[in-house]
């Protein structure tokens, strides 16, 4: 089905503090120079006490009006992806829309780990494309601090902090949205996971701390074999060659799986937009963060064909071929 929406508009925040490599070192053993061969990661911001999921999606929200100048008024859904709201009900999205007294709106949370962001726009363009919906509010938001266990070298090295909010609107003659691939390997989910109510998976015992559990080794095999080949489904589907995208903005799970990512894909690192050295692992957030690091840096012009890919947990994974033409 052609496409009917347009991403117009995208605002993004990160926390104040800074959790530099340095810091790190105070506090489980590890270096600066380990982390950056492994990780390619420097810094990730951190929520403070008092930070939570839906603070951030506030100011990612209030950053996209004020770029843009935005009105929020007449939305009629808010689209939340996160996989750490503040409590498990009211969702994020009811947050939002106390917050900014938003009315006749529809609020709902979607949970796809760190294919959050791809997930949630391929919903937001069958929203708007079927003709439910005319402007969707999409927001990824996420304190994985907050569930980090800063006991494990592993895991606390990777994750940080952030929020980002993307406006879809129904445009028919602008479309942004060319291609989509989704994907699951639900027989991976013990290779990354959070506990909630259940302390046991496919009947074998799961840790229990509340923390990011995570095989690295087992889940950078899965994404370094998955990626290419979901990647040149959307080109076939799109009737695109590579030569044609001008970007491409991978999950910033680690700068070293990205570059495996490219090797095998044929896709040069000098084309790719990465969030992962100053803001690391932000699981859904990544992705605009990523864009707006793209914006800012004067790299990413209307106009301009992007081939976007989340993948983790779950193990989900999703990629998109879109046009970008912001307002």
């Amino acid at each position: 089905m052609q496409s009917k929406a347009r991403i117009t508009a995208i605002g993004t925040y990160v926390p104040e503090n800074r959790l530099t490599n340095d810091d790190l070192e105070k506090i489980v053993e590890t270096n600066d120079a380990w982390i950056v061969q492994r990780t390619g990661m420097k810094e990730r911001r951190i929520t403070s006490e008092n930070e939570f999921a839906s603070t951030l999606a506030f100011k990612a929200i209030e950053n996209l009006v004020e770029q843009y100048q935005k009105d929020l008024s007449d939305i009629d859904l808010i689209l939340v992806a996160t996989t750490t709201p503040d409590y498990a009900f009211p969702s994020v999205a009811c947050q939002i829309q106390e917050h900014f007294q938003m009315k006749d709106v529809g609020a709902l949370d979607l949970h796809a780990a760190c294919a959050g962001f791809t997930y949630g726009l391929h919903v937001a363009n069958g929203l708007i494309t079927s003709g439910l919906h005319r402007k969707i509010l999409f927001i990824t938001t996420e304190a994985l601090s907050k569930v980090t266990d800063y006991t494990d070298r592993t895991t606390c090295i990777l994750f940080g902090d952030g929020a980002a909010a993307v406006l879809i609107e129904k445009d028919e003659e602008m479309p942004s949205f060319i291609a989509s691939h989704i994907g699951t390997n639900g027989a991976g989910g013990k290779h990354l996971y959070l506990t909630n109510l259940s302390t046991t998976m496919h009947g074998s015992p799961l840790n229990t701390s509340g923390k990011i559990m995570q095989n690295g080794r087992e889940v950078y095999k899965w994404a370094s074999r998955t990626l290419p080949i979901g990647i040149e489904k959307l080109l076939q589907q799109a009737q695109m060659q590579l030569h044609d995208i001008d970007w491409f903005v991978p999950h910033s799970a680690n700068l070293r799986m990205i570059e495996s990512i490219c090797e095998k894909s044929g896709i040069s690192l000098e084309k790719t937009l990465t969030s992962v050295e100053y803001m690391g692992n932000t699981s859904s957030v990544s992705i605009p963060l990523a864009l707006q690091l793209g914006i800012n840096e004067g790299k990413l012009n209307n106009g301009d064909n992007l081939l976007i890919y989340g993948f983790g947990g779950g193990l989900t994974h999703a990629g998109l071929i879109i046009r970008w033409c912001v307002d």
